[in-house]
């Protein structure tokens, strides 16, 4: 009370206090009005339908083995990697936002350095990074060159080397840049989770060493999912460790702000699962593109692997177009749809899918463990603890 008038004043206590906070189990009620939610839930219910889809289609083909029917499961992947691509982006907005734009720079630095690293790496002969680029892109530009040719127009190719590679880079600044804050959280989670940890875990052929990549990606995607509720929980464990290092501080603080810092992690908590989930879901569902549109085989063994020719497989039966009935209108659409579609599978080969995708596949787990290395230097030896 100050001259007859009443002021409302924060209650206030030492930072020292005895403090000790109780542990709750996290259900699905408890995350609904949590930021990111329904982001989160959609990206996962729809990555395990895409999956399922796409398992049923690869078993559908190893049976029947049609040759002219589009693979629907790649229509599959692309939107799963759209959406998440489409999450980071805007978990990565979100921080351009913030006032204070220390996480702004951060994005930023690493997008420039991806870019650096980038460049650096496709100027790299592919005697000692063999991603099947140059063939790849070789293979696009004659046969571009050759449907342009058919359709009467002259063209010295579709796109320059440098210009696809400029443009490459670019797309992988962009994943870098997205990639940082899960690569810099999963770091830190991974650090407070094996303090946690009571008990701790201490020559082929080409088709083979292929085959055997695509296997050690996805069973890697599937250890980290299968580590993520460990992971979080260590996220969550935040709480308690601000609480530690108040303690450790003089002074008081008001039960406001002890409210606000405690419950700040758990308001967090989908921000962090999406973090958590994205990059994985990127990942795996490049892998299995590369698989599908690379002409790969999940047989370890040469001798189970299909012996049909990369740049044969997706050619088009033209004799079954010439088949068909035209005495319909929408059998004739069909027909013209159909040639269209291998006159676009002439261009587009397994063998330009393989360099393409098997760098983006690199590039996309490259980024994620740069991040996370980083993350680990920065928390185990620059914080302050």
């Amino acid at each position: 009370k100050y001259n007859g008038h009443i002021e409302n004043k924060p209650l206030t206590i030492p930072k020292d206090i005895d403090l000790h906070l109780e542990t709750k189990s996290v259900t699905e009620r408890d995350t609904i009005a949590l930021h990111y939610f329904p982001e989160y839930q959609w990206l996962v219910d729809f990555t395990v339908a895409a999956t399922v889809v796409y398992v049923v289609t690869e078993a559908y083909y190893s049976i029947v083995k049609p040759s002219q029917e589009m693979n629907i499961s790649v229509v599959w992947c692309l939107l799963v990697l759209a959406f998440a691509v489409k999450v980071l982006f805007s978990l990565t907005t979100h921080y351009f936002k913030v006032e204070e734009g220390g996480e702004r720079s951060v994005c930023v630095t690493f997008g420039f350095f991806f870019f650096v690293k980038a460049m650096a790496i496709l100027i790299v002969t592919e005697n000692y990074l063999e991603f099947g680029l140059e063939s790849g892109f070789s293979n696009f530009s004659e046969s571009a060159m050759q449907f342009l040719e058919k359709q009467g127009l002259e063209s010295q190719g579709p796109v320059s080397k440098l210009t696809f590679k400029l443009f490459l880079a670019v797309l992988c600044s962009l994943i870098g840049a997205f990639l940082t804050f899960p690569g810099l959280r999963l770091a830190q989670m991974h650090l407070d989770a094996l303090n946690l940890a009571t008990e701790k875990i201490t020559q082929m052929s080409e088709d083979t060493f292929d085959t055997m990549r695509l296997w050690i990606i996805i069973l890697l995607c599937a250890l980290r999912l299968a580590m993520m509720r460990s992971h979080l929980q260590a996220y969550l464990n935040l709480a308690q460790k601000s609480v530690d290092q108040m303690k450790k501080e003089a002074g008081r603080i008001s039960t406001v702000d002890l409210q606000k810092m405690v419950a700040r992690v758990f308001y967090y908590l989908c921000v962090i699962a999406l973090q958590y989930v994205a990059p994985l879901v990127m990942l795996l569902h490049t892998t299995l593109l590369l698989k599908t549109l690379g002409n790969y085989s999940w047989g370890i063994y040469p001798e189970l692997n299909s012996n049909t020719p990369v740049e044969n497989s997706l050619l088009p039966n033209s004799a079954y177009s010439e088949s068909l009935p035209a005495d319909g209108k929408m059998k004739v659409t069909v027909v013209q749809i159909t040639m269209a579609l291998g006159s676009l599978k002439n261009i587009f080969t397994p063998l330009l899918f393989r360099g393409l995708l098997s760098f983006l596949t690199w590039w996309v787990a490259a980024c994620l463990f740069s991040t996370s290395l980083f993350g680990l230097f920065y928390h185990q030896y620059l914080t302050v603890a």
